[in-house]
């Protein structure tokens, strides 16, 4: 059981004492050396005491240095008791030395140490007993005295080899702990820099689009600059415009892709089907005829089922600008149907330069976003002309993502 586990006062004695282990050490030595000379019948005797004193001061002198110095201890006091048993006639208090130099024995070192220390000691219990004895014991006693010193022994080695396997359990438990949040950490990262890149692909998709609606203008100014410098001069202004929004997401792009340490970026949301209105008007200054159509009930969509209907139709309107030719028309439709949320896109341009000349990434960019959702997304030519993109969004799935 860990300090913890103790409360109110008994907890504070636990904890003072695991903070002062030698004065711990140093009270157990003299409690052995109040035993070791308990027995005042050697004190009045010159050769006893002179024999005995030597003999305590080694069984107790280790105890305090058992910790640091484990299999030192012990073999100084198994040592010294083996002296004692050839020498003298009768055990001593501080012999109990031998069993708290076992436990610590055994509680700090593998048993590859401890068990041949529990074998020592047993044959040294057996010796002593055999020693300390009269010449014709009784059975009975010589049985009562062996499983007594044995099971003493073997009580302080199973302590000790208890003590050592808690402590090993618990310390592989702090160890798990701190991978396990090492890995949270590195799995958090993992997932920042992923939000990143992906919050990085979001605005690389609105600057390409402001990109695209630039080059369109800027061909348009150059072709009515002679003819129509009104017409030329508004499309300039729709290029500084559409320029100094690219800059501002550009600016916010490199704010995402910035290091964890440097400041965060201010971000604004993303967009949705709410501002495809907005991105209908900047199609039609871009130069391409736009009609937006709504059917159904309009209902709200989580905020990545949102985007993805946004850039479907961004991407859609791009590829009809890019490759449709002049004077190309397109039509988007949203039908919000009970289970989905259908988008068409179609257009009357030259479609099929779309799969001529490698736009499908756009294609399949969209796929990807739409079938995260649980979508479909079908694109190609129509008959009699131009292209199409229909998207098919499970609305219900959409909105219970947005719920959880």
């Amino acid at each position: 059981m860990s300090a913890a586990a103790y409360p109110g006062p008994v907890h504070g004695l636990y904890a003072w004492l695991r903070r002062h282990p030698r004065l711990v050490d140093g009270l157990l030595a003299l409690l052995l050396l109040l035993l070791g000379t308990g027995s005042p019948w050697w004190l009045h005797l010159l050769w006893p005491a002179v024999l005995y004193a030597p003999l305590v001061v080694c069984l107790i002198v280790p105890v305090v240095f058992r910790r640091r110095h484990p299999v030192g201890a012990f073999v100084t006091v198994i040592a010294t008791g083996a002296v004692q048993v050839l020498v003298t006639r009768r055990p001593n208090g501080a012999d109990l030395a031998v069993l708290i130099v076992l436990y610590t024995l055994a509680a700090c070192r593998p048993r590859a140490v401890a068990v041949p220390g529990l074998g020592v000691c047993l044959l040294g219990a057996a010796v002593a007993l055999i020693r300390w004895h009269p010449p014709h014991p009784q059975l009975s006693a010589l049985g009562y005295e062996a499983a007594f010193l044995c099971g003493s022994v073997l009580l302080a080695w199973v302590l000790g080899d208890s003590v050592r396997w808690r402590r090993g359990y618990y310390q592989a438990l702090e160890e798990r702990a701190r991978r396990l949040e090492r890995e949270r950490d590195a799995l958090a990262q993992v997932a920042a820099a992923a939000e990143r890149a992906r919050i990085a692909r979001e605005m690389h998709d609105v600057v390409a689009h402001h990109v695209s609606v630039m080059v369109v203008q800027a061909d348009g100014a150059a072709f009515a600059l002679d003819g129509a410098p009104d017409r030329a001069r508004e499309a300039l202004g729709a290029i500084s415009r559409t320029g100094r929004q690219a800059l501002t997401e550009m600016r916010r792009l490199l704010g995402v892709l910035r290091t964890a340490d440097a400041a965060p970026a201010e971000l604004e949301p993303m967009p949705g089907v709410g501002e495809l209105n907005e991105l209908v008007e900047q199609a039609r200054s871009g130069g391409i005829w736009v009609e937006l159509s709504i059917e159904g009930e309009p209902r709200p969509l989580a905020g990545g089922a949102d985007l993805a209907a946004y850039r479907v139709v961004q991407e859609a309107l791009t590829n009809a600008r890019k490759h449709g030719g002049p004077g190309v028309q397109a039509r988007v439709t949203l039908r919000y149907e009970p289970g989905a949320l259908r988008i068409r896109v179609t257009d009357d341009g030259r479609g099929a330069a779309a799969v001529c000349d490698g736009a499908g990434h756009g294609l399949a960019g969209m796929r990807e976003r739409v079938e995260l959702y649980g979508g479909t997304v079908t694109a190609g030519p129509r008959l009699g002309g131009g292209f199409q993109v229909i998207a098919d969004l499970p609305s219900g799935l959409a909105e219970a993502r947005g719920a959880a």
